[in-house]
């Protein structure tokens, strides 16, 4: 079985931000960046989502996500927040981690498959709390890839 979406390890990182505003700006700068895609774009469209209801989904993780034309495949990006940000989540507690999710226009179910397992990996305490204590974006990656990779399986 393959995986609902690729995350380079290029796409994790840990970052410092002081609001929602620049930690959506942060994650259009890594997606232009990494996966070759118009900055502006990603942005609007993410901001577009945004405008909807916030991404914020409780317990200190926020899933900013959106579709995009002409895009091949869903692709993630991750970050830890050095400092919590207020991310207006419906529990109101601020975010640590964000898992950012960009998906094809026309692949609705398997956007919200992604967003599912996303949501599934950032629900389990555990793996919130391995990242949290991981050291660096490396080891963050590691953990993630490792977890992704076993539940493709």
């Amino acid at each position: 079985m393959t995986t609902l979406f690729t995350i380079d390890p290029q796409a994790v990182r840990v970052i410092r931000a002081e609001s929602k505003a620049q930690i959506l700006d942060a994650l259009a700068d890594c997606f232009a960046s990494v996966y070759q895609l118009d900055r502006d774009h990603v942005q609007e469209r993410i901001e577009e989502r945004e405008s909807l209801g916030s991404t914020g989904f409780g317990r200190g993780v926020a899933i900013p996500h959106a579709r995009l034309e002409h895009l091949a495949r869903p692709v993630a990006a991750f970050f830890r927040l050095e400092e919590p940000v207020d991310f207006e989540a419906a529990d109101g507690m601020p975010v640590d981690c964000v898992f950012g999710l960009l998906s094809p226009e026309q692949a609705g179910a398997v956007h919200l498959q992604a967003l599912a397992a996303i949501s599934r990996l950032m629900r389990d305490d555990r793996m919130h709390q391995r990242l949290s204590s991981a050291p660096d974006a490396d080891a963050l990656y590691g953990v993630l890839v490792n977890v992704i990779d076993r539940d493709a399986a």
